[in-house]
């Protein structure tokens, strides 16, 4: 199998050598993500679940998380 040719995020700029977000596809259905500051790790995943992942992500489907951990980080600020 040939080594895939990664796409830097749009949203990444000219971070060169910063954290950014690389999306590559093989011949096939399947899509592959990595962050450019951990490019050992890479997530695949087939082009229909990605594409639902991120309509859900657009929309504020997991805002929550981030919200929570918002708060986490608030109170642990408050208790230092």
């Amino acid at each position: 199998m040939s080594e895939p040719q990664w796409q830097k995020s749009s949203f990444s700029g000219s971070n060169e050598g910063g954290s950014c977000l690389e999306l590559a596809m093989d011949a096939g259905v399947l899509r592959h993500l990595r962050e450019s500051d951990a490019p050992e790790s890479v997530l695949v995943v087939d082009a229909e679940r990605l594409a639902v992942f991120l309509l859900a992500t657009k929309t504020g489907e997991f805002d929550h998380i981030t919200e929570a951990s918002a708060r986490r980080s608030q109170v642990s600020r408050l208790q230092a």
